[in-house]
């Protein structure tokens, strides 16, 4: 077994219930802890950018979409919720990196686009995010990355389907 924090968390809980087997335990809390000091980590890039990662990754999504698109495909790109995108959208728009416009057909759809200064900067910000995260996860050889993301992206298959399946 490896040597970090959860290790120490199944350990104890092997001392107080040895007959628990706590494999799930190890792996969820592996990742959710990785997930956690992920979104700790924050880059230069987007400091300098004053951006959040949350607004990076909402400017990402209409970048790579190439499209208007309303704030609730927004939160359905950015796993957000809708009052977390409406919040931030307000501060993009503020800033003017994002624009809102109603649609043509039904007044009550809100569009969502990049303003050219919020292309701009997105573009800008990029390949030094990707650089940073690079950094980050440079202590993986590049065979160990390939197979991490396609575990990853297994674990992920599985649970977008029971989601949508089962409602979870």
């Amino acid at each position: 077994m490896t040597d970090d924090v959860m290790a120490a968390v199944v350990r104890q809980w092997r001392a107080v219930h040895p007959e628990l087997d706590t494999g799930p335990m190890e792996l969820i809390g592996r990742i959710n802890r990785c997930a956690a000091l992920l979104q700790q980590a924050e880059s230069t890039a987007l400091r300098e950018a004053e951006l959040s990662r949350a607004e990076f990754d909402l400017l990402g999504a209409l970048r790579r979409t190439g499209g208007d698109l309303t704030p609730g495909e927004l939160a359905r790109e950015t796993f957000s919720s809708g009052a977390a995108v409406t919040k931030r959208l307000r501060g993009l728009t503020e800033r003017g990196l994002v624009e809102r416009h109603t649609d043509d057909r039904d007044r009550r759809v809100a569009h969502v686009r990049l303003t050219e200064p919020g292309r701009d900067v997105l573009d800008s910000v990029v390949p030094a995010q990707l650089a940073f995260e690079r950094t980050l996860l440079a202590g993986l050889t590049p065979e160990r990355s390939t197979e991490l993301a396609g575990r990853l992206g297994e674990l992920l298959g599985q649970l977008e389907g029971r989601w949508e399946v089962r409602g979870f």
